[in-house]
């Protein structure tokens, strides 16, 4: 009975030895890369766009010469104003985060949809470079009009168009209030002087 159980052990450990060096030879590195544009409008009338990007390594292993590019922006719609839309870094390691960020000004009113960024890296067990990609914009309404999100200039355009309706409203409630309070003050007054007789 101990012959048995010894090898099932024995084999065991054989093939937990196998699969951990399996694991131990595949570590890679797993990027994640987020891509995210904000829209900033001047008091000039220019809209400028923000793009930021943060590339994580979710992987188990470093990556060297980590390049991203960003070419999706048209050089007749866009124009960097701060900035390159491409950055090389030497090395990501396991766990890691790198961040770039770059501006540009709308030339054109419109939508724009936003393609995903390229990023490529480079692991020393493989030859040809990896790659991999951003997450993809929303759409971008450029130099569109847009309604002001400014509560100060919401309440100018709530009292500019309801205005005349809520004084109307306000003096009906007023003149309600005003009728039936002089009564019920009448009558309270009333109760109280037939309980001192």
């Amino acid at each position: 009975m101990a012959i048995p159980l010894a090898k099932l052990l024995i084999s065991a450990v054989a093939v937990f030895m196998l699969v951990s060096a399996s694991f131990a030879t595949s570590e890679m590195p797993f990027m994640v890369v987020h891509k995210k544009a904000t829209l900033n409008r001047l008091k000039s009338g220019a809209e400028r766009v923000l793009v930021s990007f943060d590339v994580y390594n979710q992987g188990s292993a470093a990556a060297y010469d980590v390049t991203l590019t960003d070419n999706t922006w048209d050089k007749k719609t866009f124009e960097v104003v701060n900035g390159n839309t491409s950055r090389t870094w030497e090395r990501l390691d396991a766990g890691g985060i790198l961040s770039h960020s770059f501006e540009l000004e709308a030339k054109v009113k419109g939508r724009f949809h936003g393609a995903p960024a390229l990023v490529t890296f480079r692991i020393p067990t493989k030859t040809a470079l990896q790659q991999a990609y951003s997450t993809p914009l929303l759409p971008l309404d450029i130099l569109e009009d847009v309604p002001p999100t400014d509560l100060l200039a919401l309440a100018k355009r709530m009292l500019a168009k309801y205005g005349s309706l809520v004084s109307v409203i306000s003096t009906v409630v007023l003149f309600v209030h005003l009728v039936a309070t002089p009564s019920s003050k009448s009558n309270a007054a009333k109760g109280s002087s037939k309980k001192k007789r």
